[in-house]
């Protein structure tokens, strides 16, 4: 399972910038004005062999006019709290300022190994600045400029070195499958695996969010054999309050990265929500399968066929590209269609660990390439002429030889994804094709 490093500082030190940077997207918004990161974001790092998970913060400030200065801070020490190492951001043309007191001051308790980072280096003139950073006492300040990439590089080679090794207790788990339940706060996920095991093991309430730590649950009735994750743990009352949106995400990292298989749970009262879709994006790029569980179907206004039929296409639209995955439509509190759930996460399990000979292979996507060949590119013919499955591989990937991979685009790619998907049971789970030079 990969570590949680979080990104935290003031506001416009340039936080955003660096999340691009490191993870080699545009994800996060970027922009002059001060706090414009409000909302998570989240992402993959891999670096020398190396892999990450990586949260951007909202930048910390104290008696602003912004009405979100309280939820942002909050997230803030949520992100220190549950992060493995810590990203300090500050701004190398501006110099230390009070709030990067504040937050140093914060991270010093914390004992969390953390990384100060002195970004806008964009010039040699701004490395002379650099050394003031030296009094919020926590250790070398590392030049950066995110915008240019000017020393992210040896920055990525220290975040590597300072994680913390992973944590033993995973690897003492047998080698069966794991089964996460995730979805947003109160989507009922401690009152399926209370139902699949039948009883109250885990508190369910009211109050989104009484679940925080990751539970391992061994279900081992009916011929099943397999280890169910809940994103659970119960905390203090008085704790409770806390951003339970950005906690759910931040334990659901945790949960999905350490499964085989993800059970989505979405409220069939309150609809597909942007958390849902985030928990879906973590899911994806963690190339996870996936059951999308539709909970409190025998509370819904609507429960007829078409209603039901509306609901899945409406879910398959916002999931899209990848709608090659089954939803069931359940209720924890009533046990309707909960055994489905297992069965056919069983059956994403299994598909995603499917393996297809080479003759098959070639047999079948041979001849549907002849039918439909990659499109010309400057007057060149590309010509496929072998495939193969990669064995060994997280999840099913298979590499297409051709003459000339460079000029097969995303949609072929797409066209043989399906074909592949078509002919071998490979739903619920992601698929991977790779082009190889012959």
């Amino acid at each position: 399972m990969s570590q949680l490093v979080a990104i935290v500082g003031r506001p416009n030190v340039g936080k955003s910038t660096l999340f691009n940077r490191l993870t080699e997207s545009r994800q996060a918004i970027v922009d002059e004005t001060a706090g414009t990161t409000r909302d998570r974001q989240y992402g993959k790092v891999d670096w020398t062999g190396h892999e990450f998970s990586i949260v951007d913060t909202g930048g910390w400030v104290v008696n602003s006019d912004d009405i979100f200065e309280g939820e942002i801070n909050k997230q803030v020490h949520l992100a220190i709290e549950q992060a493995d190492e810590i990203l300090f951001v500050v701004d190398a043309m501006n110099g230390v300022t009070d709030l990067d007191d504040h937050v140093a001051e914060i991270l010093r308790k914390s004992k969390k190994p953390v990384l100060l980072v002195a970004n806008k280096v964009d010039s040699n003139e701004w490395l002379y600045n650099v050394p003031e950073f030296y009094s919020l006492g926590l250790g070398e300040p590392y030049p950066v400029s995110a915008v240019s990439g000017y020393g992210t590089g040896d920055l990525l080679d220290e975040i590597v070195k300072k994680l913390p090794e992973p944590d033993d207790n995973e690897e003492e788990l047998e080698e069966i499958p794991r089964f996460a339940i995730v979805g947003r706060p109160n989507a009922g996920k401690s009152s399926l695996i209370n139902a699949f095991i039948g009883e109250d093991r885990h508190i369910v309430t009211d109050i989104a969010g009484t679940t925080r730590d990751s539970i391992y649950t061994r279900y081992n009735k009916f011929g099943f054999d397999f280890y169910l994750v809940d994103t659970a743990g119960i905390r203090k009352k008085q704790k409770v309050n806390e951003d339970i949106e950005y906690y759910s995400v931040i334990r659901s990292i945790r949960a999905i990265e350490a499964s085989d298989v993800c059970i989505l749970m979405i409220d069939a009262t309150r609809g597909i929500e942007s958390q849902d879709a985030n928990i879906f994006g973590l899911i994806q790029r963690n190339k996870k399968g996936l059951v999308v569980c539709v909970n409190k179907w025998d509370i819904a206004e609507d429960k007829s066929m078409e209603a039901q039929k509306h609901f899945e296409q409406a879910i398959r639209n916002r999931f899209a590209p990848f709608t090659d995955f089954p939803i069931i439509f359940c209720s924890a509190l009533t046990k309707q269609r909960i055994y489905k759930v297992i069965e056919t996460a069983v059956d994403v399990y299994n598909n995603r660990r499917r393996e297809v000979t080479t003759s098959q292979l070639n047999k079948v996507m041979l001849e549907e390439i002849g039918a439909y060949p990659p499109p010309a590119n400057k007057g060149k013919y590309i010509k496929i002429k072998y495939v193969t499955q990669l064995k060994g591989a997280p999840v099913p990937t298979f590499i297409f030889f051709c003459n000339l991979p460079q000029w097969v685009k995303e949609p072929y790619r797409r066209f043989l994804e399906n074909k592949l998907r078509e002919h071998w049971n490979f739903n619920g789970t992601p698929v991977q094709v790779f082009m190889r030079e012959k």
